[in-house]
């Protein structure tokens, strides 16, 4: 059953450039919902006139408008080298505003000249039809009942961004599976404006379009000129790849001596899981002091079931806290650990901004309950911090990764001690790279990665640390319920620049599996 109405913008350029502008003059990618909007209202004004606008295109946009953010599927892009040339000002309106008050302009036409700022993006489709662009809206009940007229609109669209930017377009009906299929990069909405903000029709912006261009035919009066105003009626929508995962929210702390006089250091290597383990017990004591209920603080703080009888893990794991200890990383080596995050999902804000206020001043409480710490609030220009919540394409691990499963379940090393010929020890070696390598990946799906995204991954890991003073991964101490764990130091490169803080594993509530931005 078809359910998507699919748009598709193809470049008719061999080698295919989009010169389309976002807000701040910032070049924009992909073309927003808006545009292709505008570019739908253009080629049908154009196609029909008057009485037969009214009768046909314009119910089939108003229908359009209602549909929300769409899907975008795009191909690769680059963006360019900025150059500047000389084109017309195109500014006839003060030319035509002096000849209508019978005066001679200060200087005609042809002399009006403006030095203008190319920055193109370049479309790195494999062949010429993956330079495609697609528009996929949500058909209600699987039927698009202007489809016609939209399709007419869409075959009418001659260019999209710049009028260099020549075009042909279409529009069809696809079920979910043919869509799965088409080639390029997958963006989605997403609910927060985070990511790329991209601007979308809504309800009223036919309308608003329709009167703009009035006011554009009727900026020349007797009186003078008369400015159109810009459009202001659609709304903006933050747009992510399907690939890219989305930003964790957090609140970091330093952590200060007991009389404050100073901070206060602890060992990774074995005081890791103790520290995150204070944090966590603060969080809880804070959210008790303001009203949390029992249900919440179990979920929520400490990782269990609503009654707290059992602790929740792996890809059943649901909203809650991550307690990381921060250690310090310097441009030589890893040390000791002296800062602290408390990171939420993604979609609970709110609960990394309740946190960076209720935990300000709050004490770590050891298991003798003595005071060993003082949280205070870790401003996010912090040279430490930035290693861990910045943008990179390659991290590795400060903390090892708990793997999500045992990496030896047939015990291959064993085979391997009792001695095998050449073959069946390259044999073995492939199986046990191949069940690591699988149980990593799981690793960052059951963190919050997209499949997507995990496919493309290049993983890398050994016992042995990635960075100087990171130390042999057997030797951390892990919660006391994962000992038995075996555990890595990870190095991972994604397809693209991903943000931090980044923590996967068993032990990524606790401290575990944290990465940092690998120095190249």
């Amino acid at each position: 059953m078809t359910s998507l109405l699919c748009i598709s913008i193809r470049f008719l350029n061999p080698s295919p450039v989009y010169h389309g502008i976002r807000d701040g003059g910032e070049p924009e990618w992909p073309p927003s919902p808006l545009r292709l909007f505008q570019a739908l209202v253009s080629s049908a004004t154009h196609r029909w006139r008057d009485t037969q606008f009214e009768a046909y295109p314009k119910l089939a946009l108003e229908w359009l408008q209602a549909q929300g953010a769409p899907a975008i599927i795009a191909p690769s892009h680059a963006v360019g080298t900025t150059f500047r040339i000389a084109v017309p000002n195109n500014d006839l309106d003060v030319v035509a505003s002096a000849w209508s008050k019978g005066a001679e302009p200060k200087k005609g036409p042809s002399e009006l000249k403006t030095m203008k700022s190319v920055l193109p993006v370049h479309l790195r489709g494999a062949n010429e039809c993956e330079n495609v662009i697609r528009f996929l809206y949500r058909v209600p009940d699987g039927a698009c009942p202007h489809f016609e007229v939209l399709q007419a609109a869409a075959r009418s669209v001659t260019h999209l961004g710049w009028g260099i930017d020549m075009v042909a377009g279409n529009a069809e009906l696809l079920t979910n599976e043919q869509a799965a299929a088409l080639p390029g990069e997958v963006w989605r909405a997403t609910t927060d404006q985070s990511g790329t903000t991209l601007r979308v029709a809504t309800e009223g912006t036919l309308k608003a379009l329709l009167e703009k261009h009035q006011k554009f035919l009727g900026r020349l009066t007797d009186g003078g000129f008369k400015p159109v105003p810009p459009l202001t009626t659609f709304r903006v929508v933050g747009y992510r790849r399907a690939t890219e995962p989305a930003p964790r929210q957090f609140a970091a702390f330093k952590i200060l001596k007991p009389d404050a006089n100073g901070v206060m250091s602890f060992n990774p290597l074995r005081q890791t899981r103790v520290v995150a383990g204070m944090v966590r017990n603060a969080v809880a004591q804070a959210a008790e002091n303001q009203g949390w209920s029992k249900e919440q603080i179990n979920v929520f703080v400490h990782g269990k079931t609503l009654d707290g009888s059992n602790p929740s893990s792996g890809a059943r794991s649901p909203d809650r806290f991550q307690y990381l200890p921060l250690p310090t990383i310097n441009p030589k080596r890893v040390e000791l650990t002296r800062r602290v995050l408390i990171v939420a999902p993604p979609h609970c804000g709110q609960q990394a901004v309740w946190a960076r206020r209720a935990l300000a001043g709050a004490e770590l409480i050891n298991e003798d309950q003595n005071i060993d710490g003082l949280l205070t609030i870790l401003e996010r220009s912090d040279w430490v911090l930035q290693q861990y919540i910045g943008d990179s394409t390659t991290w590795s691990t400060v903390t090892p990764v708990i793997l999500p499963g045992f990496d030896d379940p047939d015990h291959l090393r064993r085979k391997l001690k009792n001695g095998v010929d050449a073959e069946t020890q390259k044999r073995y070696l492939e199986k046990l790279d191949s069940r690591i390598d699988g149980l990593i990946r799981k690793a960052f799906l059951q963190a919050g990665f997209s499949s997507e995204l995990v496919t493309q991954l290049e993983v890398d890991w050994r016992d042995i640390g990635f960075r100087a003073g990171a130390e042999m991964a057997s030797r951390y101490l892990p919660p006391e319920n994962l000992n038995k764990s075996p555990r890595y130091h990870v190095k991972v490169r994604f397809p693209f620049s991903v943000a931090g803080p980044i923590a996967v594993g068993n032990g990524r509530f606790r401290g575990f599996g944290l990465m940092a931005i690998h120095p190249e």
